[in-house]
């Protein structure tokens, strides 16, 4: 494991994750109430999973190269 791969976050909260994903924050919130990307609340915050981008961002991109 490199030094990139240990810093990265495992969670981000939405905005952030709209914003990596480039997707609008209407959509990103429509995608988290779907559960295609994976979220939690801690207390009044919501994380969304890195990881779930990640599959988000290979899913559209294998259905934009079908």
């Amino acid at each position: 494991m490199n030094t990139s791969e240990r810093s990265r976050p495992i969670w981000v909260r939405p905005r952030e994750a709209a914003r990596l994903s480039g997707i609008g924050l209407t959509r990103f919130y429509d995608l988290i109430r779907t559960g295609e990307v994976i979220s939690v609340k801690r207390g009044r915050m919501r994380l969304v999973s890195v990881a779930s981008i990640e599959q988000l961002a290979e899913r559209i991109g294998k259905s934009a190269a079908a």
